[in-house]
């Protein structure tokens, strides 16, 4: 297995040997390390353990690559090897989120704690590495700023079985249907039947986010809790420029994901959704059934 470190301390090359065979339960020497002067004819190719010390500018150290070989029976996520290191060598260990954004990591703090990073690269050569940004107070990152992280909110892509079926099922009726019906199931980008699995989609994903406690964020932006709301809105508008039959499949699908969201939100008698500045009653006020119920707690007040 594979791991990307990086660490806001450099250190000695036997400390960093040491807490690797202890993070990965291997003898001292089982681990090869490797770094900037090393001759490569003193390197022990064969270790358990390999990994490669490179220096980095800015606000971290060492970017540290490191190889378990498949004879190394404790082999952690990342994620549990960077809070094992940090604890180990006593600094902050960033690791790389799941997460599209490149910026996207996850800082591991040596008294145990794991938060959300925003890192970013300067375009220079080497290039200079920054931690703009953090969802929880990092000490040895005292000029990051401590926010929340919409961007990696929206990139999350959790399971959607519902409109994965929608979609079997389309692609059932279109195979089945005559030359001239299939002319009705256009699924072009921007077509009904497009943007019907689309919506779905998103709709699915704000429920099983929901359900789930909203995580790994355990937040949710307000703004694109709206968004998927108009996305609910969009399939009653989408049912009644579809087939028939697609509308029925809509339907179900439909049917099985409110009766789920119902579940997971109460009414909202107090109006929050409204208070949330989505404009005021008189010109565009919602009125989809789903405007009027929410979640419980609100996830975009959360700290």
């Amino acid at each position: 297995m594979t791991y990307n470190l990086l660490t806001v301390d450099a250190m000695a090359h036997d400390t960093v040997t040491a807490a690797l065979a202890r993070c990965l339960n291997v003898a001292v020497d089982e681990v090869d390390l490797g770094g900037p002067g090393t001759d490569p004819d003193l390197r022990h190719w064969e270790a358990a353990v390999s990994c490669e010390l490179r220096l980095v500018l800015g606000d971290l150290a060492w970017s540290i690559d490191i190889y378990a070989q498949e004879t190394v029976t404790d082999q952690p996520s990342e994620a549990e090897l960077a809070r094992r290191f940090a604890e180990a060598v006593h600094t902050t260990v960033l690791f790389p989120a799941d997460e599209a954004p490149p910026s996207a990591y996850w800082a591991a703090t040596p008294q145990g704690s794991v938060t959300r990073a925003r890192l970013e690269l300067s375009e220079d050569e080497p290039p200079v590495y920054t931690v703009t940004a953090v969802e929880a107070p990092v000490a040895q990152f005292p000029r990051a700023t401590v926010e929340h992280f919409e961007e990696i909110v929206r990139e999350q892509r959790p399971p959607g079985p519902v409109a994965d079926r929608f979609k079997e099922s389309l692609e059932q009726l279109r195979e089945s249907a005559s030359y001239l019906a299939r002319l009705s199931l256009d699924q072009e980008l921007g077509s009904p039947i497009w943007s019907a699995q689309d919506n779905l989609v998103v709709w699915e994903r704000v429920i099983t986010q929901m359900e789930s406690g909203w995580a790994p964020s355990g937040w949710y932006p307000a703004a694109l809790y709206h968004e998927r709301l108009r996305a609910r809105d969009a399939l009653v508008d989408l049912a009644e420029r579809l087939p028939r039959a697609v509308t029925e499949l809509l339907n179900e699908a439909l049917e099985q994901l409110d009766r789920r969201f119902i579940a997971a939100t109460v009414e909202d008698g107090s109006g929050t959704l409204q208070g949330q500045g989505w404009g005021p009653p008189s010109d565009r006020r919602p009125t989809g059934w789903w405007w009027h119920r929410r979640p419980d707690p609100v996830p975009w007040t959360q700290p």
